[in-house]
């Protein structure tokens, strides 16, 4: 698998959506930060919601196959927080995301990552063609 350029994924200009999320309490570890896994239910949230947003989750599902995460710095209760989002690669069946979690307002992400969702038959679980309403509006999240 290439090497992600990471310098890349830090610049908060290569996302092309950001959905903003109010952490919990409940986000915050025994450590006073919040857990890492939480970062992974904020990504989901947003791309899901702009897909949602957007109509374009209505003949198939997303199923995350590959995913990665880097920390570059804590976050805690009651920050506030921006997730970028954008896409790397559209498949036939299959679309890879890069995201970054701000704090709000922050230029230096506190973690940076990708994921890969394989759209799938919501009955069979098998990969199928990307919609085209999905297919355009992952286009416009296309990183430049």
């Amino acid at each position: 698998m290439p090497k992600r350029d990471e310098g890349a994924l830090a610049q908060r200009a290569t996302y092309k959506a950001f959905h903003m999320v109010s952490t919990r309490w409940a986000d915050n570890d025994q450590y006073g930060h919040i857990n890492n896994a939480k970062f992974y239910e904020f990504v989901d949230s947003a791309v899901n919601a702009h897909l949602l947003i957007a109509n374009a989750l209505d003949e198939s599902i997303g199923l995350v196959v590959d995913s990665g995460c880097r920390y570059t710095s804590s976050l805690k209760f009651p920050d506030v927080i921006e997730v970028g989002i954008k896409v790397d690669k559209i498949g036939t069946s299959s679309v890879s995301y890069g995201f970054a979690v701000f704090k709000r307002s922050a230029d230096v992400p506190a973690a940076i990552g990708h994921f890969v969702h394989v759209y799938v038959d919501a009955e069979t679980r098998r990969p199928k063609p990307l919609p085209a309403k999905l297919k355009a509006v992952v286009e416009n999240l296309r990183a430049g």
